[in-house]
């Protein structure tokens, strides 16, 4: 059976030729017709298990001996400030203050073995794209994003989608990032997140939201609902333009695009081109209008999520997957530059940030997100994914100070609901300063092959990459299938 994006055909072979044929020439596999009957060899595809997947990327690194992993056994040292309680999953050793997680835990998997080499904030790279970051210039802060890059896991997806139904007209972008790109807050623009070498009409559409002031984290306060303003970014019509006069000129526009097509072959006018298009369907869609009104909720689902950035973007992504989107990034973010207080990077202050706002947060927001999706059947069909890009160091003391930990990508946790995930599964264990798997250690190619095998899609396709090669999605990946009933 040869199954794309959730649909299927099947023949005494396994795979239908015309349709590995048609793939080829689509340049879903990155093949030339000479590699067909080498392509036909493929594993199966298995049944998409998700149409959509929620992607909570919990920037800066949390804490596994804080969250999910904790040692209660361990030296004080390495233990920290807080103490594991009961959850519903039975060898679960959760943070006391998770106590909603904790009671919630049947509906999640714990992977609790994710490690990869890139010790740094640059493992946004390995965790979005299930790829280690390629060389490249990455500006005086060593972080920001180039075309070189391997394209996000959604980039990669909307890239097949368009491959698949290259007539279709989606009435919803297919990749979204919410609330801002990825270190945009802080004046980074940080890696991971983009199209990379697909180009920049597969990276996502992203929202704006603006903070109060410089030092302001929206994060950990409730906010009103003119803060909750989710504008497109890079798409709002100036106050003179009106969306008649924006249909007009794009109606003169296409009186040129006869005498425009020799010039449009460059990649970079068709990147520009694409986007033109993309920000005039955004502007003109009804639909997308209503799905960023997030007053069309009840104020007490809303109470429930947190009137906080972080819970209102949760209920945001859960309205635009409602809508449509195949796959959704909410990003919690740091929101002032070289301040790791405001994120999950806790260098310093460790006990006060996370048990007064970082774990409160997340406690209120990620169990309402879990229970509304569930009531509305909604988690049936989303694959929800939680995690970060790294953990942290075992030790508790570090840099001259005994309340933080540093960067620590050699083992750390992550969370899987939803489209079959079996809820209050644990896989892979720690050692015991939860430093080191000890039992199936998970890759970030094993987290991207679990991805697309969910939306039904090999992790064994090939696209070709920056250099015209043919290159498979994912490499040394196998998906994580135990996760799932």
């Amino acid at each position: 059976m040869l199954s794309v994006l959730g649909s299927s055909s099947q023949t005494h072979q396994g795979v239908a030729r015309r349709e590995m044929l048609r793939a080829c020439g689509a340049g879903m596999l990155g093949m030339s017709l000479p590699r067909v009957l080498a392509a036909e060899e493929l594993s199966p595809v298995r049944e998409a298990r998700a149409k959509s997947v929620l992607f909570v990327f919990l920037y800066g690194g949390p804490s596994q001996l804080e969250t999910f992993d904790m040692k209660p056994d361990a030296p004080s040292h390495i233990r920290g400030p807080f103490q594991p309680i009961t959850a519903r999953t039975p060898g679960l050793r959760i943070c006391e203050h998770l106590p909603r997680l904790a009671d919630c835990s049947n509906k999640y998997a714990v992977v609790r073995t994710v490690n990869h080499p890139q010790n740094d904030h640059n493992g946004t790279h390995f965790i979005q794209t299930g790829r280690p970051l390629p060389p490249a210039d990455r500006g005086s802060a060593n972080v920001a994003a180039t075309d070189k890059d391997w394209p996000a896991i959604g980039s990669v997806v909307s890239y097949l989608d368009s491959q698949t139904r290259p007539t279709s007209k989606d009435r919803f972008p297919p990749f979204f990032y919410l609330p801002r790109r990825l270190g945009h807050f802080a004046g980074y623009d940080i890696n991971g997140q983009y199209g990379g070498w697909l180009g920049k009409p597969w990276s996502p559409v992203a929202t704006r939201i603006e903070k109060r002031n410089p030092l302001d984290n929206p994060f950990f306060r409730d906010c009103t609902d003119d803060e909750l303003d989710f504008r497109i970014d890079g798409l709002e019509a100036l106050p003179t333009v009106t969306l008649d006069r924006l249909n007009r000129r794009h109606r003169l526009l296409k009186q040129f695009d006869a005498q425009r097509q020799l010039l449009e072959a460059a990649p970079g006018v068709r990147n520009l081109n694409a986007q033109r298009q993309r920000a005039i369907s955004l502007l003109n869609s009804p639909d997308v209008a209503q799905a960023f009104d997030l007053r069309r909720e009840p104020a007490k689902l809303r109470d429930r999520y947190g009137r906080n950035l972080f819970g209102q973007s949760l209920l945001m992504a859960r309205r635009l997957i409602d809508a449509g989107t195949r796959f959704v990034t909410v990003a919690w973010d740091m929101t002032v530059r070289g301040d790791d207080r405001t994120s999950w990077d806790s260098h310093r202050e460790l006990t006060r940030v996370m048990k007064d706002h970082l774990l409160p947060v997340l406690d209120r927001g990620l169990p309402a997100l879990l229970a509304d999706m569930s009531s509305t059947g909604l988690l049936d069909e989303t694959l929800v994914f939680v995690a970060g890009e790294m953990g942290r160091t075992p030790s508790f003391a570090n840099r001259g100070s005994a309340d933080g930990r540093d960067h620590w990508s050699y083992c750390f946790p992550c969370l899987f609901a939803g489209a079959g995930a079996r809820g209050g599964a644990l896989y892979g264990e720690s050692d015991k300063h939860a430093a080191y798997p000890t039992s199936d250690p998970v890759s970030p190619a094993d987290l991207a092959a679990t991805i697309y095998e969910s939306l039904g899609i090999s992790p064994d396709l090939r696209i070709r990459n920056s250099q015209g090669q043919p290159a498979p999605l994912v490499e040394d990946g196998r998906p994580l299938r135990d996760l799932f009933t």
